[in-house]
C-alpha cells in the first residue's frame, strides 16, 4: 500500500465514505495506532463547526470554483509534530494529503474578519487517544423522517463505545463544558497550532 508521507496511506488508498467525515477521520487515527506510524499524542481529531452550525470552507472537492461549502460541522485530522509544521489531513479537500496547516488556515479556512458573525468558525481539538476511546455514532443523524439514508453509510459497523451509541453531537458542540478536548475560535487555535510549529522548526536549527 502506497503512503503519501509514511504517517498514512495515500488519498486514494484511505477508508472514506462522503459525509461522513468524522468516521473518516476516525479511521484515520485508528490506522495511526494499529501501525503505529506516528506518535498518538501529536495527533488530533478537529471538529469545525459553530453555534449556527454554519461553516464556509474553501478548496472542498464539493465546492464550484471559489466558493465556500457551508457544512453544519467537518471534522480534520491535524499532526502536530514537534520537528516540524503542523499538518492537516482532510479527505474532502483540493488541497494535498497531508498539507500543511498554514496552506490550509490560507486557501481553506481563510479568515473570519470578513465573514459575517453567523459563520465564524470554532474548532473543538481532540486527542487521539481520546476521539478513539470516546467517539461513538449510530448514524442516526444520517437518516430522515422515514428511515431511509441521506447518504449510503460506511459497510462497517457503527464506532461504538461500552458507555454510548450516539455521543456524536458531543463533539460538533461548541460549548467548552460539553464533551472532550478544547474549543478554540479560528483566530486562537491559528495562534497556538501555527506558532507551536513555527517554534519547534527554528528551535530545531
Amino acid at each position: 500500500m502506497s503512503r503519501g508521507d509514511g504517517i498514512l496511506p495515500a488519498r486514494g488508498n484511505c477508508v472514506y465514505t462522503s459525509c461522513y467525515c468524522e468516521e473518516n477521520v476516525w479511521k484515520l487515527c485508528e490506522f495511526i495506532r494499529k501501525e503505529r506510524t506516528a506518535a498518538l499524542e501529536h495527533v488530533f481529531a478537529v471538529f469545525i463547526s459553530n453555534e449556527n452550525r454554519t461553516v464556509p470552507l474553501w478548496k472542498q472537492k464539493s465546492g464550484h470554483g471559489n466558493q465556500p461549502v457551508i457544512w453544519d460541522y467537518h471534522v480534520i485530522l491535524l499532526v502536530v509534530d514537534p520537528q516540524s509544521e503542523a499538518l492537516v489531513y482532510d479527505l474532502d479537500s483540493e488541497l494535498s494529503f497531508p498539507c500543511s496547516l498554514k496552506v490550509y488556515a490560507a486557501q481553506a479556512l481563510r479568515s473570519d474578519h470578513t465573514l459575517r458573525p453567523e459563520y465564524h468558525r470554532k474548532l473543538r481539538v481532540v486527542p487521539a487517544d481520546s476521539f478513539l476511546l470516546n467517539f461513538a455514532s449510530d448514524r442516526s443523524h444520517m437518516k430522515t423522517s422515514d428511515g431511509s439514508w441521506r447518504m449510503p453509510p460506511p459497510l462497517y459497523p457503527p464506532v461504538q463505545t461500552t458507555e454510548s451509541h450516539m455521543n456524536l453531537d458531543d463533539f460538533i458542540s461548541v460549548d467548552p463544558a460539553v464533551g472532550w478536548g478544547t474549543v478554540f475560535r479560528l483566530d486562537h487555535f491559528l495562534q497556538s497550532y501555527t506558532t507551536m510549529s513555527s517554534s519547534s522548526s527554528s528551535l530545531s536549527w
